[in-house]
């Protein structure tokens, strides 16, 4: 394998990605700050809780946060979350996880909020309990959710609640916030894909809730294996302890300063979060990228993107195009191409070469969506002609 081109070396094709930061396609393009910095990580030896305490700082300062932890992504972050509400601080409920059958282990989540990634929650053993209906989701009526179905499903099985946040279930978020407060149960906030902007780091937390969830390898920039668990400092101690490696002889293991070993009765092995280890490069990579982000002028890079988009627009004159500014999508503009078959386009731009890849989460109303936020300059051209060529 050549360090020049790893891919070719491996026979793996690379693509040009218009679909944005996925995961099924290697998430964020790191900047060379942040590879530097993960390259010169790999270089030593430290103390992974030292380290994470480190990170909580700088998580903590980003966010306003308590506390924070490095997780190997959003999906991994829940899980500790979930974990952390069962378990808090008791080491047997630590060792027992997934199997939780004895002691509380429910977690509220709105039925509107019941998708693909709560599976992640379910992951560490929680029992996910559906509430509340979804006469808004459907279009069936205006209603949304109201603090008494969360005040009727509070039984003392109850650890946590869940909530995934966008921009159409933010308007819920302040009920979730007030009965969960009232009561004394820790909300959970999955806001993996809400950066952009980056005033969404800060916002969850100042608005009450007690986790939130972030991806470090998308819009954030950092290692696609990243993400952020950010909250509470209690909760956030008893994620990071159950993801640490706790092969230690309890008479020298030295806790990093964000567990307090007064409040446990002993020192717990190996947690449900063990096989989300971050490492050292995983970790000092998304801090770069953090603070990078947080640097950044979001105005200039989006008007940088509207240029670029607006070429590509230029190119393909004659299909229907749109070009949908920063201003109505909350993120970064992107050029919406209304097709008569959208799936179908879509899938021989992927057989193209090299493969093209638009993103198909319109493609229900006959629209692909042309996402900026990784593609790479040099793309701009082949991406053009590779879309008039399947149009």
């Amino acid at each position: 394998m050549t360090a020049s081109d790893p891919y070719e070396s491996l026979g793996v094709r690379r693509r040009i990605n218009a679909a944005g930061a996925l995961t099924r396609l290697g998430g964020a393009v790191m900047a060379p700050e942040v590879v530097a910095a993960m390259a010169a990580a790999s270089q030593a030896s430290v103390d992974i809780g030292e380290l994470q305490d480190a990170a909580s700082g700088r998580i903590a300062e980003a966010t306003g946060a308590e506390a924070g932890l490095v997780t190997t992504g959003a999906a991994a972050a829940l899980t500790l979350a979930a974990a952390a509400s069962i378990a808090r601080w008791d080491v047997a409920k630590m060792a027992a996880l997934p199997h939780a059958d004895a002691f509380p282990h429910d977690i509220l989540i709105p039925r509107t909020h019941r998708t693909g990634y709560a599976h992640a929650l379910a992951a560490s053993g929680a029992r996910l309990v559906d509430i509340g209906h979804n006469d808004r989701g459907t279009g069936a009526g205006v209603r949304g959710l109201e603090s008494w179905e969360i005040e009727t499903a509070l039984t003392p099985s109850v650890v946590a609640m869940a909530f995934s946040v966008n921009a159409t279930s933010i308007v819920d978020l302040p009920t979730a916030i007030a009965v969960c407060r009232a009561n004394g149960v820790p909300l959970i906030v999955d806001a993996a894909a809400q950066l952009p902007p980056k005033e969404n780091l800060g916002r969850f937390i100042a608005m009450g809730v007690d986790l939130v969830a972030f991806s470090g390898g998308k819009a954030l920039g950092g290692p696609q294996a990243s993400g952020i668990l950010a909250g509470r400092r209690d909760l956030v101690a008893s994620a990071l302890l159950q993801q640490l490696d706790m092969d230690v002889a309890p008479e020298t293991w030295m806790p990093p300063k964000l567990i307090d070993r007064a409040n446990l009765r002993g020192v717990p092995h190996h947690g449900i979060g063990r096989g989300f280890k971050a490492g050292k490069e995983e970790i000092v990579g998304l801090l770069t990228a953090l603070d990078r982000f947080v640097k950044a002028d979001d105005g200039k890079a989006n008007a940088v993107l509207e240029v670029r988009l607006k070429a590509i627009a230029a190119a393909l004159e004659g299909l229907d195009v749109k070009l949908v500014p920063a201003s109505v999508t909350g993120r970064t503009p992107v050029l919406e191409i209304a097709v008569a078959d959208a799936l179908a386009m879509s899938a021989r731009l992927q057989r193209g070469d090299p493969p093209v890849h638009l993103s198909e989460r319109h493609s229900a109303r006959g629209v692909l969506t042309l996402d900026p936020q990784v593609l790479l300059p040099e793309h701009d051209g082949p991406l053009a002609a590779a879309i008039r060529t399947a149009a």
